[in-house]
Formats: structure tokens, sequence, C-alpha cells
């Protein structure tokens, strides 16, 4: 009698820095394509709730798991496992910038044992849709914590494209989610119009963000579609469940031998709208024709 052979049932561990709809999708994403495509796969699923000393404690709880592949979903959490574990291979991704984050040296030919995708806003255009939306605006404000390089890198290029439009960047950082709240209300009247990047420790606190710029009439924007049903007015930005995806095929070429040095770093190339029309009513910001007919998804609620 011959025994069938059994798949191959491969590890990956998972470092997630924080639960938002953004990065959940995203790994979300990534199983369901892996499942798809035959992988048997056992995950270990690390999350530091923001911290990040149990940030660092995941990345070296993470070398002692030995795994087939290791999966950093978010800035901070690929910093963290570059250095430890220091001699497996890792896949990142809702990575910004990862030459400023120090996970590559090229984002063609990464040149290590780390490879994976990059979740850059498309800022330009982003920054044009606000414009578009409110063309009396001066001021834009941005609320991120100082500590993430991803938002660093963010606001730096927010910069910039508002300097090309004669617009002025007005800053908030905070250290903690619970800290939203008070950066929010310091912005009221400062700025006519609140941005909020891909910061892990902003997103988090979504709601309480919107609910006060609903309250105070302060157009929100973001740059991550998922805060929208979560606030914002509009975002036009990528999909991270289609990231998700994508992440996953790079997982496949790794896990069947290709080196990470050699594989360049991606990044999405399709964008969504989706736009929030209660939001919209609440924050005075009238919403054109145009913009709701290109939208992929609508929402007409409100977080209490």
């Amino acid at each position: 009698m011959t025994l069938l052979a059994q798949p191959k049932e491969w590890v990956i561990s998972v470092s997630q820095f924080v639960l938002h709809p953004a990065l959940d999708a995203l790994l979300k994403g990534f199983k369901e394509t892996l499942r798809e495509k035959g992988f048997k796969v056992k995950y270990n699923i690390h999350i530091a709730n923001g911290d990040e000393a149990t940030n660092i404690d995941i990345a070296q709880r993470i070398q002692s798991e030995r795994p087939d592949l290791v999966l950093a979903i978010s800035t901070p959490s690929a910093q963290a496992c570059l250095k430890n574990p220091r001699d497996l291979t890792m896949l990142f991704s809702a990575v910004t910038d990862p030459i400023a984050a120090g996970l590559v040296g090229s984002l063609a030919q990464p040149g290590s044992r780390v490879t994976g995708m990059t979740d850059m806003s498309p800022v330009g255009h982003q920054v044009a849709l606000i414009r578009e939306l409110q063309p009396g605006a001066k001021r834009i404000g941005v609320l991120y914590h100082a500590g993430e390089s991803n938002s660093v890198s963010l606001v730096r290029v927010l910069e910039e494209e508002c300097a090309k439009r004669g617009l002025e960047v007005v800053k908030k950082t905070v250290e903690t989610k619970d800290g939203a709240a008070e950066a929010v209300a310091g912005l009221v009247g400062r700025c006519d119009a609140l941005y909020v990047p891909t910061d892990n420790t902003v997103v988090v606190a979504m709601e309480t963000v919107a609910s006060i710029c609903g309250k105070n009439h302060l157009p929100l924007y973001a740059a991550d579609v998922e805060s929208v049903p979560r606030g914002a007015i509009v975002s036009l930005a990528i999909d991270y469940h289609d990231m998700g995806r994508r992440t996953a095929r790079m997982a496949e070429r790794l896990l069947q031998g290709e080196s990470p040095s050699t594989m360049p770093v991606e990044s999405m190339a399709d964008y969504r709208i989706h736009v929030n029309i209660r939001a919209a009513e609440l924050m005075n910001v009238e919403l054109p024709v145009s913009l709701l007919q290109s939208a992929d998804v609508i929402y007409d609620s409100f977080p209490n």
C-alpha cells in the first residue's frame, strides 16, 4: 500500500503593530490568497497593540519560532523584525518608505533577506482632491506620531505637494492614541481641513478624530479608504485587501525558493475612491456629482 504524500505545512509568523481595518484587511487578503493557491499554512499571529516594547518582544519571540517566512505588517513591525530575527526571510507590507525606514538599500535590488510592498499614499492626488472640494482652503492640518518614520516620510511629501498648490501645512503630533482627541481639538480654528496619514497611532483613534471634526465642522480626509466609513469625507487610495493579495503572491515566490535580495519592492498602481456623504454633510463640504459617480464605494453613516 502506498501512502499519499501530505502537502508541506508552512509556518508563517506574522507581526502586526496594531489592529485597525486597513492592516486587518491586508492580512485577510494575504491568507485568502495563499489558501486559494493550495498552501497549507500554520500562522503564528502577534499583535503589538501599538506598544513598542511589545513590538520588540514579538520580534524576539518570532526568532524562537523559526518560521519559514516572517510577515511584518507596518513599518514599526518590519523595523523590529529586521533587528531580531536576523537570519530569517522577511516579507514586509504596508510600509510607507522602506528606504527611509532602513529596511532596504534599494527598491529595485533590496540586497538582503528582506523585501516587500510599500503603501506610499498618492499624496499629490489626495491634496488635489482636497483642493477641488475646498478651493478656498489655505491651511491643511495633519495629525501624526513623529516617532513613526512612515508618518514622517508622508508628512514630508504632504508639505511638498501642498507647497506646489500654495497651501500651508499645520502639523500636530501625538504620542499615543489617547492623545488624539486633545491634539485634534488643538487644530480646530487653525486649519481649514484635516488630513490623517497612514499613521498607526492616529488611525486606531479615527472615530474619536472624526467625532471632534464633525462637531466642529472641520473637514476630515484620510490617506486610506478604510478610514472613510469611520468618519472621513473621502479617500483616494490603495485597497489594503488587494495589497494583501499581492503580498501573498510575493510570499509564494519566496516559499518556492526565490531570493528576496533580488526581488524588487512592489507598490500598488490602482487606487479606489471611497466617499462618506454623511461626513461631508456634517463638515459642510459639498460633494460634486462627478465625484459620487466615480466613487467605488459610498457610505451614508457616521460613527457615534
